[in-house]
């Protein structure tokens, strides 16, 4: 048996000193046996939570994937095992924080378009898409963007909207007859039909044009505000972050598409707790409000979509607002 199964059966077995012994006459941690797993992963599969933390100890990457697109987070999670799984889930803030291999490469729709906006789009009946096929927006996120609606027009008042997209959460927004509605959109042909379908018009709202790293001087202060922008990476909305403190009035509420590695549960966990703990180092509290997403999910709703870029069965809906105001 390779010195790789070894340390497999080990990890698998929960065997701690096997494992440390192994790993001390230079095993590869990183080693994938025969079914795509690493000791890592049958160590997490199994609960065996010590294992777990002599592993990662030793370099063993937290992210490895599985041939099913699984990771050693996937399968505590999967199998109940709450102590390696946060174990894991600790491992992959702490890296996330420090490296940012997710952060920095994904966004809501992942892999989006850098060029977006010199980029043409089409818009149909149920979808916003870019001129490769991936989805901008689709309408199965319509009773999402009604619920980001209803938490960020809590308070009434001066709400803000940063990416119109197909209109939903601002249509959504109007429901609730705001004093005022400032909506920005940074393409061209999005902010053409927005204003060819009358959103110009409307009393309450007022349209910035540009992208909002340029209009922030624009911008007031509000008492609800949404973020979800294509097109750009977490990091710039950890930009946006930053602007929160002066564009959120007192007990204000803040919401943001809550996509970020929509097609890894685990990924998607490590996710919601480190833009969690990015607030509160801000000042503000998130709760996650868990909403079933699985029957709007057909595939009849991905006909013609390059990728899915959703694929969890659940969807979080972050609600931020100041600390003092939160409980």
């Amino acid at each position: 048996m390779e010195v790789g199964d070894q340390l497999c059966e080990a990890a698998r077995i929960g065997d701690g000193d096997k494992v440390a012994a192994i790993i001390d006459a230079g095993a590869d941690v990183t080693y994938f046996d025969t079914d795509g797993l690493t000791p890592l992963m049958h160590a997490a599969k199994q609960g065996h939570a010590a294992v777990v933390s002599r592993l990662l100890e030793a370099g063993a990457p937290w992210n490895a994937l599985s041939p099913s697109n699984l990771s050693a987070g996937d399968f505590s999670m999967e199998n109940g095992h709450q102590e390696a799984f946060e174990v894991l889930l600790n491992a992959g803030v702490q890296a996330e924080l420090i490296l940012g291999k997710i952060a920095i490469k994904a966004n809501k729709k992942d892999d989006a378009n850098g060029d977006y906006l010199e980029d043409r789009v089409t818009f149909s009946e149920d979808k916003l898409m870019d001129s490769s096929c991936k989805a901008i927006m689709m309408a199965w996120e319509k009773p999402l963007m009604e619920a980001h609606a209803k938490a960020v027009c809590s308070n009434g008042g001066h709400i803000l909207n940063i990416g119109f997209g197909m209109g939903l959460v601002d249509t959504a927004i109007q429901q609730y007859n705001p004093v005022t509605h400032t909506i920005v959109e940074a393409h061209r042909e999005v902010y053409d039909r927005m204003l060819r379908n009358g959103w110009g018009e409307k009393e309450n709202v007022k349209i910035i044009f540009g992208r909002w790293q340029d209009v922030l001087p624009q911008l007031d202060s509000y008492d609800g505000i949404f973020f979800d922008t294509y097109g750009e990476y977490y990091e710039d909305m950890r930009e946006f972050h930053q602007h929160l403190p002066r564009l959120l009035k007192t007990g204000g509420i803040y919401s943001f598409f809550n996509g970020l590695c929509g097609d890894n549960a685990f990924f998607h966990v490590v996710y919601c707790h480190l833009v969690s703990l990015e607030l509160e180092n801000l000042g503000f509290s998130t709760q996650l409000i868990p909403l079933p997403v699985k029957a709007c999910l057909t595939e009849d709703v991905w006909k013609g979509v390059r990728q899915k870029y959703w694929q969890l069965d659940t969807y979080y809906l972050p609600v931020c607002q100041p600390s003092e105001f939160s409980g």
